[in-house]
């Protein structure tokens, strides 16, 4: 009986701030949950995640043409904000030309998806169904 007025109680309100808030910024769903630690670590890791990627002269997919750029692209908004500022300021190369940018962009793509899992995670969090 008290499991089940916890779900009441949590259903309350706006349940999906914390999905749309964790995929725009990394992290953010868990901090409005007050979840102080996952929300930093999940921060951190996809922030670097992102930035190693980058670093990596990883692509970010702007379009996608065949299935596998579908993936991608996919995968990359996941990222939520920091897809947008990087095709806002230009970055990501546009074709991998180094051995590295092949892992900067599979790189890049896990910290969007880990950024999806992260949002979903946040969202069961603010529901009640996970605890």
């Amino acid at each position: 009986m008290a499991a089940n007025d916890n779900k009441q109680a949590a259903a309350g309100g706006f349940v999906y701030l914390p999905l749309i808030a964790g995929w725009l910024v990394p992290g953010a769903g868990h901090f409005l949950l007050r979840k102080w630690g996952r929300g930093t670590l999940l921060m951190l890791s996809i922030l670097c995640m992102y930035v190693l990627g980058l670093a990596m002269q990883g692509k970010v997919y702007s379009s996608a043409h065949e299935i596998l750029d579908v993936l991608g692209f996919a995968g990359d908004l996941g990222n939520g904000l920091l897809y947008i500022v990087s095709r806002i300021l230009g970055l990501g190369a546009d074709s991998v030309q180094v051995t590295t940018a092949d892992w900067g962009t599979r790189f890049i793509v896990v910290a969007g998806l880990l950024n999806v899992i992260s949002a979903v995670d946040a969202h069961n969090l603010r529901t009640g169904r996970k605890a």
